[in-house]
């Protein structure tokens, strides 16, 4: 080969390189950070309900947990809340628990969600967000599902449609963990 070529070569390669890698990165969320939580235990909390009683996650052992983060002032929360409820409604009485925790908002908005929607299951508030923290939540809503043994079996960040809620539950009845995370449509929690 010439030296023009192998100089051409050199120089087209690594830019051609960089052209593709930055186009993989276009096609990327920035902001999605996947969790390191699936298929580990689910990190331990005490939540003070909006009835005043305390609930720890140990208590639900036994049983599957379907953890919902959620804020008032977001519209893909707003967009679920009906469904998450029907879905709640329907699976009573199965070994699962529906739990929401809500965080950046105030709790008289909160309280007025909560009568909107007419939403039955417990809910309460984290304060400076130590819960949310301590599950990497980033997106709201962002909903975690923990199987019998405590292990976290699904992340979905993003409002959740419900077939999805259906057959994660299901998985995490039978002690399946996803592959992946799901995401939907999402509002960036308010730092």
């Amino acid at each position: 080969m010439s030296r023009r070529v192998l100089l051409t070569a050199a120089i087209l390669l690594p830019a051609m390189a960089l052209l593709g890698l930055l186009a993989w990165g276009f096609t990327r969320e920035a902001t999605f950070i996947p969790t390191p939580l699936l298929a580990k235990p689910a990190p331990a909390f005490s939540l003070t309900l909006f009835d005043g009683t305390v609930l720890r996650l140990e208590e639900l052992r036994g049983k599957v947990v379907f953890l919902n983060f959620w804020a008032s002032w977001c519209p893909p929360c707003r967009a679920e809340a009906r469904m998450l409820e029907a879905a709640w409604r329907g699976h009573k009485g199965q070994g699962v628990v529906f739990l929401g925790i809500n965080i950046q908002d105030k709790e008289e908005a909160a309280r007025k969600f909560l009568a909107e929607f007419d939403v039955t299951y417990p809910n309460g508030m984290d304060p400076g967000s130590k819960i949310a923290i301590d599950y990497g939540v980033w997106g709201l809503p962002e909903t975690f599902i923990i199987d019998r043994e405590g292990r976290i079996t699904y992340k979905h960040v993003g409002s959740l449609g419900a077939d999805t809620v259906i057959a994660k539950l299901d998985e995490a009845l039978q002690g399946i963990v996803s592959t992946s995370e799901g995401q939907g449509e999402y509002q960036s929690v308010q730092r």
